[in-house]
């Protein structure tokens, strides 16, 4: 696994999360999200200095395609670096600014980190998210949970047959109303 103090870079799940644990909404939807944005802005310059690269899912990076399209005042800009999507079905075109991976997640995350140049490997999507767990590819879970309760949605992780996985809590602090949480993959 990845080992900072040999200046390689982690695999990192950063997520958002309302408290009854959806991480978008009915329809894919996260602009609940951008209700919070404001107390937990200051956080974005450490975390995108720290990071080098990211893996998401097709699904999120379409949503996030769609928010990009059409900004508001309050979507944030965010530059994780390098951005790499897996998926079975790349887009025709492609976009030419993103990667797009269609083998194994452990090749997937190993290609990615190595583009993370000794920094944070993101790890995006609720998919790529369990199959990276599974795997035992992540090192720290990042959660920002926001106060609200959205009923129905993608769960911030469904995946069936996952074994138990013990974290270790690294960091709690509080952001306005978002509680930001840290754990610790334990190998």
């Amino acid at each position: 696994m990845s080992d900072t103090s040999t200046g390689s870079g982690k695999v990192v799940v950063n997520r958002s999360m309302s408290l009854d644990g959806f991480t978008a909404g009915p329809g894919d939807a996260m602009n609940w999200i951008f209700d919070f944005m404001g107390p937990i802005e200051d956080e974005f310059p450490e975390i995108m200095a720290a990071t080098g690269a990211m893996l998401v899912g097709r699904r999120t990076y379409e949503v996030g395609k769609r928010m990009a399209e059409n900004p508001n005042k309050v979507t944030p800009a965010y530059d994780g670096g390098a951005e790499f999507v897996l998926t079975h079905e790349p887009p025709d075109p492609p976009d030419p600014a993103v990667t797009f991976l269609t083998g194994d997640i452990g090749e997937a995350v190993a290609t990615a980190l190595r583009a993370a140049g000794g920094k944070n490997l993101e790890i995006l999507g609720a998919d790529v998210t369990g199959q990276c767990l599974r795997r035992g590819l992540v090192d720290e879970i990042m959660v920002y949970v926001l106060p609200v309760l959205l009923g129905d949605g993608t769960r911030f992780f469904s995946s069936p047959g996952l074994a138990r996985i013990d974290l270790e809590p690294l960091d709690s602090t509080r952001s306005g109303a978002v509680t930001i949480l840290r754990f610790r993959v334990r190998k």
